[in-house]
């Protein structure tokens, strides 16, 4: 069936002329048409944080490094483990500090929660998203495949 199917001409009109095309150069010419992105095949690896207890705090020392890997600002991952961990959190300059004990593997439990809500997207699960507001909704913008899916906002 499939053999028929790509010795088949397809023909499209031109104005007044009539063109023919085979199944392989309409699918080489919609696949030119595709963004880059959608054609890689680079693996995505969620980032480890790296944190310790100092007392009654927990401070993660490569949180901007997390961030920059994942695409997003420092502020919105913080906020989010701020919610997530329901604690206070302080990010400043080289490392975040939250109130409380949190173990290492807590923390990245949170991030791979944050990368399936934010960063993958929903319909090609590829990491290449943004977020974007457009009126009073943030939604989750994939530059590989073009969805376009809601995400709640804190």
């Amino acid at each position: 069936m499939a053999q028929l199917k790509r010795d088949k001409k397809y023909t499209e009109l031109k104005g007044e002329k009539m063109t023919e095309y085979k199944y392989e150069s309409l699918l080489e010419r919609a696949q030119a048409k595709l963004p880059k992105k959608t054609l890689e095949d680079v693996r995505f690896k969620i980032p480890e944080i790296t944190s310790f207890v100092e007392g009654n705090q927990t401070i993660i020392q490569n949180i901007r490094e997390v961030a920059s890997k994942l695409n997003r600002d420092p502020k919105h991952l913080m906020k989010y483990l701020s919610k997530e961990l329901a604690t206070a959190g302080n990010l400043e300059p080289t490392r975040a500090v939250f109130q409380g004990k949190f173990s290492s593997h807590l923390l990245n439990d949170r991030i791979k929660a944050y990368v399936n809500e934010f960063i993958i997207c929903h319909e090609c699960h590829k990491p290449d998203t943004l977020i974007v507001k457009q009126e009073r909704m943030y939604y989750l913008l994939c530059e590989a495949c073009g969805a376009r899916a809601p995400v709640r906002s804190f």
